[in-house]
């Protein structure tokens, strides 16, 4: 259905074909149609598979996708997307990483599924805006028995994702595609604030009563206004707040939604020393982070000052260095004084461990694995 949309949407099919035939899989065709929904009518993409398919590991598909030729954006986002799909199958099993075995989605159609949908998200190069998901009830026969519905690795995929709940039997998310939701989008709104430009519509094979079976995707542009408020600075002033405290108290705003969080020292009403804590958040997300600063502090009130904030796209790319592969965060602009890349500390940090070299060794390696790129 992902890919369906995006097709719909006008990315071209050889963007997908492209992407698949690269990669060292046999016995399927792909099947590209039309599907009327409630007097819709939607795209399909189906994968057929006419051979039988090997078991895959993690470790042998991420493999793959390493070693194919693929551009670096499709393989780094196909990569996240297993990875998340390997993770949350190793914490439903119990199993290291590198164990798991996929069954469903190990098969040649949900590579092409992922791989195909990399591409097409990367090809239209937008930020990725996911409203919030609807999650059915019931069981679902799979590899391993009869499974409750959502499916405990599509629960597991969604860690971070809001979702609710719909009343009925049905799968309405699976692993594969709360995979491919979880890593692309960079963050979760019923509606952006933006201007549509055009639609596609990704039809799916199940049938419901009361509602269609269709994935929708817009393609639009930031609104031209911008003074209006998109970020709340939640505010409040302590005074007998210790620097544990502090640090403690700013880990808990940005576990409750904060962008970013601090504390500014400031001197208080009868002289007396105290801090201002302070944090970034989206307006949906204020009132959350209120409670956390009234919950984790003795302050009676929070104040809330508007703001609104220019923000460059940002992508995430993996590097190849001596001590593994290492993500970099980087902003995509027009403009390269603007333009710069930055490795994702908390990785490369564990790689730093595990190789037993200097943190900053590492960084320095991410950055110029990212420089002989020639971006």
């Amino acid at each position: 259905m992902t890919i369906a949309a995006l097709l719909d949407l006008g990315v071209p099919l050889d963007v997908v074909t492209d992407a698949v035939r690269v990669l060292p899989l046999r016995g399927y065709r792909v099947d590209v149609g039309y599907a009327e929904r409630s007097s819709l009518v939607a795209k399909t993409f189906d994968v057929v598979v006419f051979r039988k398919q090997p078991e895959r590991t993690y470790f042998a598909i991420d493999r793959m996708l390493v070693e194919a030729p693929l551009d670096d954006a499709t393989k780094a986002l196909a990569r996240r997307i297993f990875r998340r799909l390997g993770e949350a199958e190793a914490r439903v099993h119990r199993m290291p990483l590198e164990s798991v075995h996929f069954h469903e989605v190990g098969a040649v159609d949900a590579i092409v599924d992922i791989v195909g949908a990399a591409a097409c998200l990367t090809y239209i190069g937008a930020d990725v805006v996911v409203s919030p998901l609807p999650l059915g009830r019931g069981f679902v026969r799979a590899r391993h028995g009869i499974l409750p519905l959502p499916a405990p690795a599509a629960v597991a995929c969604l860690v971070g994702v809001p979702t609710y709940g719909v009343d009925l039997e049905a799968e309405l998310v699976t692993p594969t595609g709360a995979a491919i939701v979880a890593a692309s989008a960079l963050r979760f709104e019923s509606w952006p604030s933006f201007t549509p430009e055009r639609t596609g519509l990704g039809a799916g094979t199940a049938t419901f009563a009361d509602r269609p079976n269709l994935l929708r995707v817009v393609l639009g542009a930031p609104n031209a206004k911008t003074a209006e408020a998109t970020h709340v600075v939640l505010e409040a002033n302590v005074d007998d707040l210790t620097g544990e405290l502090a640090g403690h108290t700013i880990a808990s705003l940005m576990k409750a939604g904060a962008l970013d969080a601090w504390a500014t020292p400031v001197t208080m009403k009868k002289g007396r020393p105290g801090l201002v804590l302070s944090a970034l958040v989206e307006r949906l997300n204020a009132d959350g982070v209120s409670l956390a600063m009234l919950r984790e502090t003795t302050s009676l009130g929070v104040r809330r000052i508007e703001a609104s904030r220019t923000e460059l796209s940002r992508t995430i790319v993996e590097v190849s260095t001596h001590y593994g592969m290492l993500p970099i965060k980087v902003a995509a602009t027009n403009d390269p004084a603007l333009a710069h890349a930055k490795p994702e500390l908390d990785a490369c940090a564990r790689a730093a461990l595990a190789h037993g070299v200097p943190l900053r060794i590492v960084l320095e390696a991410a950055l110029v694995a990212w420089h002989a790129r020639g971006v």
